[in-house]
């Protein structure tokens, strides 16, 4: 049997080797189409039958411009200086911003979604220019600038807390169960503009009302007075608040108080003692002479009363000694029997506006007995000593039994009001 090698015909070995190479040119013909995107519909479209398709190119994508958008916009006048500014950079990432009015720079931040927020506060009446840059997505960088002005006041309304007309309330201080929340605008404010920017937070809780002295005073009590260890933040959010046609608050304030043990006098007109209870237990009992009752006219035709008015006083201050004189509610003539200067009275805590107070009064031998003052509480030397040693301002002087009342703007006399008609029309 023949083989395959070197035994066979030469002629026939050279026919077998031109077959194989027409096979494989053929085949390499056939991948090389493939390869290079011919296809075969079937029918013949051509030589050979197929069609030619061109190669596609590799084409990058274009690059889109950042698009950035400033709040206020350029231009913008007269914007609230709570007004955030807020930039946004489109198709591309921000990379620095800055706002700037002088010297003065204002703080910001990057939020979550990319756009720049101002956290710092504006003012009143200035030109601020902001500056962006941002990146696009061939990290080519673009800027943007623009100007924008706040709002510039006719009037601006400061704010200051009180303890009463005549004393300024002390942050952190302690006050008696009886202190109202007083806050007083440097002018005449719209009320319910004012009360929307006043927060006040208690512990414990308590529900309280608004009541308007004037157009530029607004109290705040709560329903009863105030439990022993309370303590009272008041938070004035003002700056920027529209409180008028042309007046807005001229910044934010803040105090914040507490109140010591609770302490509450009753003073008795008809049976001439005050019992002072401190958180519900009596720790005094005290001889007294209120008003003698009656009353004159004054040197301008007011009438004066001589009863020491009824209903809970609040405390308003202390003085060690004290000048006291009938010239000081109107009885100025010193030839009318009502007329007196009683100079360096001693121990004296007062309790309204009109001149009452509780003080030493060792030339009435009537203490206990009969009410022959000219509408303050006399006590004895040791007990107005004790009074004021032991009072502090806020505590209550409750009045009782006598027929005249004391006006809820004579001094703090909030807590004559019942709390259902305490408010603006009290």
């Amino acid at each position: 049997m023949a083989t395959d090698g070197a035994d066979r015909d030469p002629s026939i070995v050279r026919a077998m080797i031109r077959r194989r190479k027409v096979i494989i040119g053929a085949v390499g013909v056939a991948a090389a189409a493939t390869a290079a995107g011919c296809s075969s519909s079937g029918k013949a479209s051509g030589a050979g039958g197929t069609t030619w398709v061109e190669p596609v190119a590799n084409i990058e994508p274009p690059i889109v411009p950042v698009a950035f958008s400033v709040t206020p916009a350029t231009g913008d006048k007269d914007v609230s200086p709570l007004t955030p500014i807020v930039v946004t950079a489109a198709n591309g990432t921000l990379q620095t911003v800055t706002v700037t009015s002088g010297k003065t720079k204002i703080e910001g931040e990057i939020q979550s979604d990319g756009t720049w927020k101002s956290t710092g506060e504006l003012a009143y009446g200035k030109k601020y220019k902001v500056t962006a840059t941002a990146a696009d997505s061939a990290g080519t960088t673009s800027s943007e600038d623009a100007t924008f002005s706040t709002l510039k006041p006719a009037a601006v309304a400061k704010v200051t807390f009180q303890a009463n007309g005549m004393l300024a309330l002390k942050d952190g201080s302690t006050y008696g169960a009886g202190q109202p929340v007083i806050v007083a605008f440097s002018k005449a404010v719209n009320k319910k503009a004012a009360e929307k920017a006043i927060e006040i937070t208690t512990s414990p809780k308590v529900e309280g009302k608004f009541y308007w002295k004037d157009d530029q005073t607004v109290h705040w009590r709560p329903a009863k007075y105030w439990a022993a260890g309370s303590t009272i933040k008041v938070s004035v959010n003002a700056f920027g608040v529209k409180l008028g046609k042309t007046t807005y608050g001229a910044k934010n304030s803040s105090t914040s108080f507490k109140i010591g043990r609770q302490l509450i006098a009753i003073s008795d007109n008809r049976t001439h003692m005050t019992k002072v209870y401190i958180d519900g237990k009596l720790v005094r009992t005290m001889k007294s002479s209120l008003g003698k009752g009656g009353g004159t006219t004054g040197a301008n035709g007011q009438k004066i009363s001589y009863w020491t008015a009824g209903g809970p006083h609040v405390v308003l201050g202390k003085k060690r000694k004290h000048t006291m004189s009938s010239a000081s509610y109107g009885v100025t003539d010193k030839d009318d029997p009502n007329y007196y200067v009683s100079e360096n009275i001693e121990f004296c805590t007062r309790i309204s506006y009109s001149g009452e107070y509780l003080h030493a009064a060792p030339w009435n031998g009537s203490l206990g007995r009969a009410n022959l003052s000219h509408g303050c509480i006399n006590l004895s030397t040791a007990d107005a000593k004790w009074v004021y040693n032991n009072f502090r301002v806020g505590d209550i002087v409750d009045v009782k039994n006598t027929p005249r009342e004391l006006p809820i703007w004579n001094g703090l006399g909030d807590w004559t009001v019942s709390f259902d008609k305490y408010g603006r029309d009290a």
